[in-house]
């Protein structure tokens, strides 16, 4: 039997064609190159030619920085002077809208320290109206249940506490799950409050909290121990 020779022909032309196509890709990449450091040259030596036009887009740059930089301390310091002074009376939650509320409940976290408390309340909130990392790295889940007629409104009982209970730990990962009304609590609820390690925020002691007196965790029994030691340990 004779044996195949291997197509040699074949091969060769093969090779210089995939040698030919390298070529033409590493002279399109070195004209791509050329071209971008002539256009660089190009710019450095028109600003070179035109210098007063960087010293004026440097000026703007340094302007809007430092005015940017102002703002935001200025904005800041507005912020740490509101959350220093923030109080509320009874009658001025009762007057607002329940939204307005939760907002309201956000703003005392973070006046108490909450750098990161947020407003999540809506539709699908499962529960969490309020988040919040208190100082001692305990996260906060709160639930409000504002009452336009204050202590005349409808109380808030168990179901409105199940619902807290149901989802803050589970789903919202909470340290601490607290409901927050300015109307009253019934009994019943008290009770199954203690039993689920859940706390109430009623009436009178959201009046003690708004007011500024003191923190809400100050306020509060059976709270877990801090996650991390802080200043205020």
């Amino acid at each position: 039997m004779t044996r195949r020779r291997p197509p040699a022909r074949r091969s060769r032309r093969t090779s210089k064609r995939k040698q030919e196509d390298w070529y033409e890709q590493l002279a399109l990449v070195l004209g791509v190159v050329v071209i971008a450091v002539a256009l660089v040259v190009a710019v450095v030596n028109w600003l070179l030619a035109h210098w007063w036009v960087l010293v004026f887009v440097l000026v703007l740059a340094v302007l809007a920085g430092g005015g940017w930089f102002y703002n935001r301390q200025q904005r800041a310091r507005r912020e740490a002077v509101r959350a220093q002074g923030l109080r509320y009376g009874l009658a001025r939650l009762d007057a607002l809208h329940h939204s307005r509320f939760e907002d309201a409940i956000r703003d005392l976290m973070h006046r108490d320290g909450c750098r990161d408390a947020q407003r999540v309340g809506g539709g699908g909130d499962l529960g969490a109206d309020v988040k919040a990392t208190d100082p001692y790295g305990r996260h906060w889940v709160i639930q409000c249940k504002h009452r336009r007629d204050g202590a005349r409104g409808p109380a808030v009982g168990t179901p409105d506490l199940q619902v807290l209970n149901g989802t803050a730990r589970q789903v919202h990962k909470a340290d601490v799950a607290v409901i927050v009304t300015n109307g009253r609590v019934t009994g019943p609820a008290v009770m199954f409050a203690k039993q689920q390690r859940l706390h109430v925020v009623d009436r009178e002691t959201l009046a003690i909290w708004a007011s500024g007196s003191r923190q809400l965790w100050d306020l509060l029994r059976a709270l877990p121990p801090p996650r991390r030691p802080t200043a205020l340990s």
